[in-house]
């Protein structure tokens, strides 16, 4: 009779330990969460102005898109003019250095854009730009 087990004593076999490869992969999943910055799109589709002078602005996390017809919309949903001042203030809470942006349409009316863009100042926003595509500047 052939005896099939060479080895009597033990098991000689290899054992990869996977629990320090869990934490390692948690750990790089926490850390890209944490950096990875999220903008909030405004929530409607506008025909932004041109303007030979506009900059792009790196700091920019609240967004506001007002519509041709005067509509205010927030994070896609629609509000009204007298909740965006509370709702810029809870925005400003959660990051106190990020910028308000109004995206306003080329057709909407200056009214509404002005109203939007003083209820965003006395919630305590101090960067407050309106959106518009730079356009080539004429000699």
């Amino acid at each position: 009779m052939i005896n099939v087990r060479r080895n009597r004593g033990g098991n000689t076999g290899v054992d990869i330990n996977m629990g320090p490869l869990v934490d390692m992969v948690f750990l790089l999943l926490i850390f890209f969460v944490v950096t990875t910055s999220f903008v909030k799109e405004s929530g409607i589709d506008v025909s932004r102005a041109s303007a030979a002078t506009a900059e792009l602005k790196q700091r920019a996390t609240i967004m506001i898109g007002v519509s041709p017809d005067g509509e205010i919309f927030f994070e896609g949903k629609k509000v009204d003019v007298r909740s965006v001042r509370g709702l810029i203030e809870r925005a400003l809470a959660e990051d106190p250095e990020g910028g308000v942006v109004v995206v306003a349409d080329k057709a909407s009316r200056t009214g509404a854009v002005v109203e939007v863009m003083d209820q965003c100042r006395l919630a305590g926003a101090k960067d407050v730009s309106l959106a518009a595509n730079r356009a080539e500047a004429t000699p």
